[in-house]
């Protein structure tokens, strides 16, 4: 198949050599007149050496490659990435009975980049973050129906907030196959309401899933607050860790809404929980001190690009100080940001300046990350964007 070919300036192919997957806008000679948003387009050097293939869109941004080699995107090439991706997780053990909640596709991690597919059930979540993905959807869609047999039988397509603006996609969140059958998933045997129709990202965060294992071993015992709880992930692992009281604090009345009923579906109504609609930064300002001796930060991106680096490192240090003054003596916090425009070291000094503005004394007991289902691709570090600390409070 011939695509249109984009040809870089001289000296401009070396971080595509080093397979890094991304062709900034600024390294682009030629670019063909007639050429479309989501085209498939193969890149060039400058002494006409084939570079690789991918989809091209309009930003900073100008080309996502999707592989190194002259092959064609079609439903073969769809269906043996999928594939790959599908195995790693079946491989790992990620894909079970057990946890029928996972991600299946990590956009560059899984060298498909601008798509994410997160599974819930028999049904798959898909999104695209390029228009080049979009215009891909029914062959992804049709793809993981073929690579499952019959383990995904529903493909939502939800991608009206993610794809960029200016391309003027007007994307439909709709089913691409199938229907609604049922909402409820298992993580690690505990069942979840996962709401994709309406819910934030795909309806359910999965990366956290490992980290609310953890949470679970340290909650014998301890009284506990999940501030920004969502669906209240953290809570329903800390009760099966055997807490003896949960709180779980968020703004949204919807999002306590399925805390609630997703501790019901586990526990019924034998379980020492209670949620509030509240701002977590009111609440815990009025918080009696020594109130909980377990707290899980796990707040939206405060930056969602660098131009808000500064203020979300304000946010987080102001978030953590305000959770060192207030938690027990022998306390543990979990905290976390999920900002990728925030680096591993940019939010560790935060936590760190928190800590010392406080005085309290704080020792380190985990560094976490993202779990395997979102793996990172090694030429593409910008992937690892789930940072987490666990702190020992004294």
């Amino acid at each position: 198949m011939t695509y249109p070919e984009i040809i870089l300036h001289r000296g401009k192919e070396e971080s595509l050599l080093r397979f890094h997957p991304w062709v900034f806008s600024g390294a682009i000679r030629h670019l063909p007149k007639d050429i479309e948003e989501g085209d498939v387009v193969r890149v060039f050097a400058a002494d006409g050496r084939m570079l690789g293939t991918g989809h091209y869109q309009i930003g900073s941004i100008a080309v996502r490659i999707l592989t190194w080699d002259d092959e064609p995107i079609d439903d073969d090439f769809y269906v043996r990435r999928l594939t790959a991706a599908y195995n790693m997780r079946r491989a790992l053990g990620i894909a079970s009975p057990d946890t029928t909640a996972y991600r299946m596709v990590h956009g560059e991690g899984d060298f498909l980049p601008g798509l994410i597919v997160d599974v819930y059930g028999d049904t798959a979540v898909v999104q695209a973050h390029s228009p080049g993905m979009h215009f891909a959807r029914n062959m992804v869609a049709q793809a993981l129906v073929k690579i499952t047999g019959s383990g995904i039988c529903n493909v939502y397509y939800k991608s009206e907030t993610t794809l960029p603006y200016k391309a003027q996609l007007d994307a439909t969140n709709e089913y691409l196959i199938g229907d609604f059958t049922t909402d409820v998933a298992v993580e690690q045997g505990l069942k979840f309401h996962v709401d994709w129709l309406r819910g934030q990202k795909t309806g359910f965060f999965v990366d956290q899933r490992d980290n609310r294992m953890l949470l679970q071993h340290y909650s014998h015992g301890r009284k506990v607050l999940n501030m920004f709880c969502y669906t209240g992930g953290f809570s329903v692992y800390a009760l099966r860790g055997g807490a003896t009281e949960v709180c779980s604090v968020d703004s949204s009345a919807k999002a306590i809404a399925l805390t609630e009923a997703n501790v019901a579906l586990n526990f019924a109504d034998t379980a020492p929980h209670r949620a509030e609609a509240v701002d977590a930064f009111d609440y815990l300002a009025q918080m009696p001190t020594g109130r909980y001796d377990l707290i899980i930060l796990d707040p939206p991106a405060f930056a969602k690009h660098r131009g808000a680096l500064k203020n979300a490192l304000r946010g987080y240090q102001r978030l953590n100080a305000r959770a060192f003054e207030k938690i027990a003596p022998g306390g543990i916090l979990f905290t976390f940001s999920c900002s990728q425009a925030v680096s591993r070291e940019q939010f560790r000094l935060a936590v760190f300046s928190a800590a010392a503005q406080t005085g309290r004394r704080v020792r380190i007991l985990h560094q976490l990350t993202q779990p395997a289902d979102h793996p990172v691709n090694i030429y593409h570090p910008e992937g690892e964007y789930l940072k987490g600390l666990v702190l020992y409070v004294e």
